[in-house]
């Protein structure tokens, strides 16, 4: 027998974690479009409506009830905006191990969304799941993406060389592959508490998720 994730939402201070819904569509493919998002993930380019709409109706409920992951869209608490995605699979549900991946929509940026959220997701997957391990990959020029690691209190663990395929723009305004390393970080629940330490410092929120 499979096992999934619940189908759940979760809380903090500032966001809510909640399953995909059509109403998403338009923000979903408005984020996705991003240049950022383009460069770094594998996302179809140009992203259309029709990608977003069989993500959310099809693909994202899959990753569930497959046993693969799970899917949140992150939304702001006080305007229902979709903010970014947090995304796990690879699940390995005898090692209790699970990878993440984590998309900002532009206008969010620099807010400690991406933080807020990750952190939510860990505890939950930690306290309320009883996982063991986290792991993130980022690609090496992904700065953006490494501080996010950083300030969740990941462990640098060692470089997977030439095991991504980025994409960067060409003189003619098109998208050309570029072959990049990945950075493999994992948290373990042993590492939260640095991660809320660090976080408290720099004055950002902590998050004390609810899930239910």
């Amino acid at each position: 027998m499979t096992s999934t994730f619940p189908d759940i939402s979760i809380s903090t201070d500032r966001l809510v974690l909640r399953p995909f819904e059509e109403a998403d569509i338009p923000a979903l493919t408005e984020m996705m479009g991003d240049e950022l998002v383009t460069a770094w993930t594998s996302v179809p380019c140009p992203y259309t409506e029709t990608e977003a709409r069989d993500f959310v109706t099809r693909r994202a409920p899959t990753v569930r009830s497959a046993g693969e992951g799970i899917v949140f869209a992150v939304t702001e608490f006080l305007t229902q905006r979709l903010v970014g995605v947090v995304h796990l699979s690879g699940t390995d549900w005898r090692i209790l191990s699970t990878e993440a991946g984590y998309i900002t929509a532009p206008w969010a940026r620099g807010e400690g969304y991406a933080s807020e959220s990750m952190l939510a997701v860990a505890q939950w997957l930690f306290q309320d799941q009883k996982f063991e391990r986290l792991e993130l990959r980022t690609a090496a020029d992904n700065t953006a993406s490494q501080q996010v690691a950083q300030k969740l209190g990941c462990i640098s663990e060692g470089v997977l060389r030439n095991a991504w395929i980025a994409r960067t723009r060409t003189e003619d305004g098109g998208w050309a592959d570029i072959r990049t390393d990945l950075i493999v970080w994992s948290l373990l629940p042993e590492d939260l508490d640095g991660a809320f330490e660090q976080m408290a410092e720099a004055g950002g929120y902590a998050p004390y998720p609810d899930w239910n």
